[in-house]
């Protein structure tokens, strides 16, 4: 068993040994993380959960490395997870983001994971939410979750995080048509970043037509979106950042949303479990391993419906 009181004191290299542990896949080291977690279970929920996502090029690791220097300057420990997408041919993952984020990787205070995605939807790696609760147990402050940002679907992000911030480019007119309405809805914050250079009023022209277009959603919780802009490059508007989500989580303990909210991601959480261990107890099924091949070949000729094939290895489980 990896050593509990190292994670609790903080110990990078035996937090990164038990999110290695968590992420395997063979049988033995899946109950031994299960142990693990559940051991560390009452030191996590203590930290602030913050989704990040973007298109690619936006620049989420510009902008996350500035953000965990400027909370580390508050005195705050930071946890980066930074999930790569993977190869859906190889499965391999570049995993660079230590490369990308230099300044912040050599900080003692500061922890950086990158983790292959694995072509879980959502841009989010399958053991995402296990690796937050032992970042949680290693008592870092914040998390910062970085999705690949391929808009395949935010909504696992948005589910296990207390504040979703989606960064845009200083592009008014093209970016505000083709923003998907959905993601508008899941975020608790819009920020253009990039506001520099020549870019600067296209910067705040983006920000008022952003604001205009969120003021046409209904908001049903407490909190109405903000909008702001920075320069993660310049150093500039990342400390606006901050407030806004310290603004955000006072408001939201202070009504009670911050409890329903993380209850939300413990029932989600769940959702998911039980899918990812069904899947697994169908692989191990001798009975739908021999008939699956079957099946496909039968859906693929249009033999039968999928819908049927389905059903048919279902009823084994």
């Amino acid at each position: 068993m990896e050593s509990l009181e190292a994670i609790r004191r903080g110990d990078r290299r035996a937090l990164a040994k038990a999110i290695t542990l968590v992420e395997s896949r063979r049988e033995d080291h899946r109950q031994r993380a299960q142990g693990l977690l559940e051991e560390l279970l009452p030191d996590s929920g203590n930290s602030v959960r913050i989704g990040i996502t973007g298109t690619p090029g936006v620049g989420k690791s510009t902008f996350i490395e500035a953000f965990g220097m400027y909370l580390l300057s508050l005195g705050k420990r930071v946890a980066v997870l930074a999930v790569d997408p993977s190869s859906p041919i190889a499965g391999g993952s570049i995993l660079g983001d230590k490369t990308r984020m230099e300044t912040l990787a050599r900080e003692p205070d500061a922890f950086i994971r990158p983790s292959p995605s694995e072509g879980a939807l959502g841009g989010v790696a399958h053991k995402t939410r296990e690796t937050m609760l032992l970042c949680e147990a290693a008592a870092y402050d914040v998390i910062l979750v970085e999705t690949v940002g391929v808009g395949q679907s935010e909504y696992e992000v948005a589910s296990m995080v207390d504040f979703f911030l989606v960064l845009m480019l200083p592009n008014a007119g093209d970016e505000l048509q083709g923003i998907k309405k959905g993601i508008m809805e899941l975020a608790d914050a819009l920020v253009v970043n990039k506001s520099d250079g020549e870019s600067v009023n296209l910067a705040r022209q983006t920000q008022t037509h952003y604001q205009s277009a969120l003021h046409l959603l209904s908001s049903n919780s407490f909190w109405s979106p903000k909008v702001l802009s920075c320069s993660a490059l310049e150093n500039r508007g990342i400390d606006n950042v901050w407030q806004m989500i310290e603004e955000y989580c006072a408001s939201a303990v202070q009504n009670g949303y911050w409890q329903e909210r993380r209850a939300e991601q413990n029932r989600q959480w769940l959702k998911r479990l039980l899918h990812d261990m069904l899947e697994r107890r169908m692989d191990q099924n001798p009975e739908i391993r021999a008939l699956k091949p079957e099946l496909e070949r039968q859906v693929t000729d249009g033999e039968i419906t999928p819908l049927s094939a389905a059903k048919r290895l279902i009823d084994l489980v």
